[in-house]
């Protein structure tokens, strides 16, 4: 081959190279791994206690991890108080994952399912008669 023809090649592979760069640039983590949980995550629901009331709840949770598993660390806050509470979850699904979760601070324990939906999620615990809905979305 002569130089002028691996010139050409060259140039070539350098655009289709470059050309392609925006295309991955414009793939964020979300998109990319649509079902990834880490990171740092926020929103509300309800949540319904064992003694049969229910109430407007705000959380913060933070997962880390990956792959197959994440740890969480959650505060919520309703209008009676706040709790924290750690889980452990399993990657079930592309985008589900289950597990458990324990809050010490009021001796609850019980089952945590999460469900991915692109920079949003939602959560639902039940366990020692209180249970939980949440919708929370990347911070």
């Amino acid at each position: 081959m002569n130089m002028q023809i691996l010139n050409r090649l060259a140039r070539g592979a350098g655009l289709l190279s470059l050309a392609a760069l925006p295309v991955v640039g414009f793939i964020g983590p979300s998109e990319a791994e649509p079902s990834s949980l880490s990171g740092s995550w926020s929103g509300g629901g309800w949540v319904s206690f064992a003694s049969g009331s229910k109430e407007k709840a705000r959380c913060h949770a933070r997962y880390t991890g990956g792959g197959g598993s994440y740890t969480v660390t959650a505060t919520c806050a309703t209008a009676s108080g706040k709790a924290s509470q750690t889980a452990t979850v399993y990657k079930t699904g592309g985008n589900s994952y289950k597990g458990s979760f324990v809050n010490s601070q009021y001796n609850v324990r019980g089952s945590i399912r999460v469900t991915v939906h692109g920079k949003s999620q939602s959560v639902s615990l039940s366990g020692d008669g209180t249970a939980a809905q949440l919708s929370l979305s990347r911070r």
